[in-house]
């Protein structure tokens, strides 16, 4: 078949002349693949998916209450371009109330269409071709695409057990510091579930002012901290005068489909954030924004969401730790990182990740999902549908049957 005229039109940021013919099966698409293999070869064995990566319940009645509302009041019709005073509002209290950070609601404060759109956004501020994107790995890949699609390129950070899956900044060649604009955090980090500490980030901060970067810390799933409480970057001094810090109400509050959160921190950093911005949304819907704003001011909103995760985390912990893998519960994140099998008692050795959750796909209709960006290790989500604690602990239990019957090795 003869290629079509615009096919060497196409940008080489998405494969050029090329684009379309790549046939290269990607790591999420060959779990949907096996997925569909093991509902027909087992039409009777119910999936039990570890793999989903969003909350399993509605945003809160309250907030879906204000919803409706909102969407049949007349002023809320047109272009909210940069946000609305009362979302701004609500988010500066929640970070004064929340994180102990104080902020301003017009000008340190901005509106995203969701923490996907700021971290595509963000470095359009300040990618010009040839300069450095910093970003921890395994992670969020959507800030480092876009530095590509800039000319820009990025330098991973891997985050090591032995490094207790923080970055090394110190082990960051200084050619590549040369070219360096950005660094690119997300703590609590999926997938490791590691939390920060107030000392990483204060080193974060040395370092940024030793080498002229701007910090990126993506803190979409901050609201979901177990170990201790919830660590903003922006509380830590010196961090407002380095960076901004990405926030949403995905994770936090049920709100995974509703697109919204912040961008906070840095005066002149915000205000970048919302020229680029300006050219490449109208805003969120205002009703979405008010709704937001009164979902921001229940304090306990947060901490169902939070406790409701713990407990399935620590009902997984316990259950994986009987089945022989080596996991303790995360710092934070609705996401289990722990070290992959190797085999199993049919004789299965595993040469990476990805091989042994083919295997719990096809032999149990066990969804995870593989990492090996850093080492083998299989990310396992608490976002599983279950009715109340008697369905999880069903599912806990149906779990550890079929893992047991795979006899994996370690």
């Amino acid at each position: 078949m003869t290629d079509p005229y615009f096919q060497k039109k196409f940008a080489q940021r998405i494969g050029g002349s090329q684009y379309g013919k790549d046939n290269a099966i990607y790591k999420f698409e060959k779990i949907k693949r096996a997925k569909r293999k093991a509902i027909a070869d087992y039409p009777d064995r119910k999936l039990l998916d570890f793999g989903i990566g969003e909350n399993d319940e509605m945003a809160p009645e309250i907030v879906r209450t204000q919803m409706e509302a909102e969407i049949n009041v007349a002023d809320n019709r047109g272009y909210a371009d940069n946000g609305v005073a009362e979302f701004k509002e609500a988010a500066a209290s929640f970070m004064r109330r929340e994180l102990g950070v104080e902020l301003d609601p017009e000008t340190e404060i901005n509106h995203c269409i969701g923490s996907k759109s700021a971290l595509s956004i963000l470095p359009a501020c300040f990618i010009d071709p040839g300069d450095v994107t910093l970003m921890t790995v395994p992670g969020y890949p959507v800030a480092g695409t876009h530095t590509k699609y800039y000319g820009g390129e990025v330098y991973p950070l891997p985050l090591l057990e032995e490094n207790d899956f923080f970055p090394d900044l110190q082990a960051i060649p200084q050619e590549i510091l040369d070219r360096a604009k950005l660094l690119v955090l997300n703590y609590p980090n999926s997938p490791t579930g590691k939390k920060a500490t107030v000392e990483f980030f204060e080193e974060v901060v040395e370092f940024a002012k030793k080498y002229e970067l701007v910090v990126i810390q993506d803190a979409a799933h901050m609201m979901l901290t177990f170990d201790g409480e919830p660590l903003s970057f922006l509380s830590v001094e010196g961090a407002k005068e380095v960076g901004v810090e990405v926030h949403s109400l995905s994770k936090g509050f049920h709100m995974i489909g509703w697109r919204i959160g912040w961008v906070c921190g840095n005066e002149r950093l915000v205000r970048a954030f919302a020229d680029v911005k300006d050219n490449c949304d109208s805003g969120q819907f205002i009703a979405i924004q008010k709704a937001a704003a009164v979902a921001l001011g229940q304090e306990t909103i947060v901490q169902e969401v939070r406790e409701k995760y713990r407990r399935r985390l620590e009902k997984l912990v316990a259950m994986l730790r009987e089945c022989g893998f080596d996991c303790q519960m995360p710092g934070g994140s609705y996401f289990l990182y722990t070290k992959s099998p190797t085999g199993s008692a049919d004789g299965t050795t595993f040469a990476n990740a990805e091989e042994a959750s083919q295997k719990l796909i096809s032999d149990a209709s066990i969804i995870t999902v593989p990492w090996d960006d850093a080492g083998p290790f299989l990310r396992f989500s608490v976002t599983y549908c279950a009715e109340g604690e008697v369905g999880e602990d069903d599912l806990m239990a149906e779990a550890k049957k079929r893992i047991m019957a795979l006899g994996l090795t370690f």
